[in-house]
């Protein structure tokens, strides 16, 4: 079963990092890239993406053909989408395991969802 791993920040999280030493912040990617190659070795791995800064992003509404591309960021909250995984395991119980090990997880910016299989009962 594939599930997604999305990894929020939000102002007081940013802060942490900001304020966090070279040799910190590099411990940080190091967990990351251990994550990635782990998962990468034990086959659970589908993709892993760190997402750019929301005011990069673009809303693309479309209404009688027409579309209008309007500048970011969307939503009216605090925390931001930063990056995700996306994985395939046996168990939500794995997924959490590995939600786990993103650094974030200590700060409660980790959440876990389950893919909807198209031709599932979810749907």
């Amino acid at each position: 079963m594939k599930y997604l791993i999305m990894i929020w920040h939000n102002p007081k999280s940013r802060e942490i990092w900001e304020s966090f030493s070279d040799a910190e912040r590099a411990e940080g990617w190091r967990a990351y890239a251990e994550l990635d190659e782990s998962l990468a070795a034990s086959g659970e791995m589908v993709i892993s993406e760190a997402l750019a800064d929301p005011s990069q992003g673009r809303r693309v509404p479309a209404a009688e053909g027409q579309s209008l591309a309007t500048d970011g960021p969307f939503p009216e909250t605090k925390e931001q989408l930063a990056g995700f995984f996306l994985v395939d395991c046996e168990s939500f119980e794995r997924a959490m395991e590995i939600a786990a090990r993103v650094p974030e997880a200590g700060l409660g910016l980790v959440e876990v969802r389950p893919i909807l299989a198209m031709n599932g009962p979810d749907m």
